[in-house]
């Protein structure tokens, strides 16, 4: 099998910090290039880490060629500031990467959307994950995956406020039998599945994996 090389956008956030881990300990792949504001804290020989700014994308548009191009990358308004900020990166950066990623070759897109993604939502945060999964299906990948987690459990230092209580919640309503829809996942169980299918599904064309498939 070819060596692929890998471009991750979100390595800072809770599911990209697992991808970067286990990509790197993949012998699939031969690189493994991350596009990131700040600098990450993790040396390896096949990573080459990219310190970009997102509202002038064009300017790093030749650095955007590989095999995969797996997608993490997300926020919360109060951690952008607002509406408006949070819409620049969960659905503007990624889809403006991603659209000079397939024109630049890059064969398969893998996004980590949401549990409830539709673009024709009354909530903020689901309409802009249906918006961007709406308009990365019109991109000329061969191969789009996306992912659709429920709660996401996050590495401790990485917990955001009122989480903790609302997963524990959760598993105990799952334990009774109840909302199994919404059962939490844990983000390296997450980032070890999205890979998994990376290589395993070979089908072209678009697979969306629901909370229920992810822990297949």
């Amino acid at each position: 099998m070819k060596k692929l090389h890998a471009l991750i956008l979100g390595a800072t956030g809770a599911t990209g910090k697992e991808l970067v881990k286990l990509l790197l300990e993949d012998s699939n792949f031969s690189q493994v290039s991350v596009f990131v504001r700040r600098k990450i804290d993790v040396d390896h020989k096949k990573l080459t880490v990219h310190k970009i700014d997102f509202s002038r994308l064009n300017e790093y548009n030749s650095l955007i060629k590989g095999d995969i191009l797996f997608s993490a990358l997300g926020t919360t308004k109060n951690e952008a500031g607002g509406k408006k900020e949070q819409f620049l990166v969960d659905y503007t950066y990624q889809y403006e990467f991603a659209k000079m990623a397939s024109d630049n070759g890059v064969n398969h897109f893998s996004l980590v959307s949401s549990i409830g993604a539709n673009k024709n939502s009354f909530f903020f945060y689901p309409k802009i994950k249906g918006a961007l999964e709406s308009i990365i299906k019109s991109l000329k990948f061969n191969k789009i995956h996306i992912f659709q987690p429920p709660s996401l459990i996050r590495q401790p230092e990485l917990i955001r406020s009122g989480e903790r209580y609302s997963i524990n919640l959760l598993q105990l309503i799952n334990k009774l039998g109840c909302l199994k829809s919404l059962k939490p996942i844990s983000v390296k169980n997450l980032a070890m599945k999205i890979i998994k299918e990376s290589l395993l599904n070979q089908k072209d064309g678009i697979t969306i994996y629901e909370s229920k498939d992810l822990f297949n």
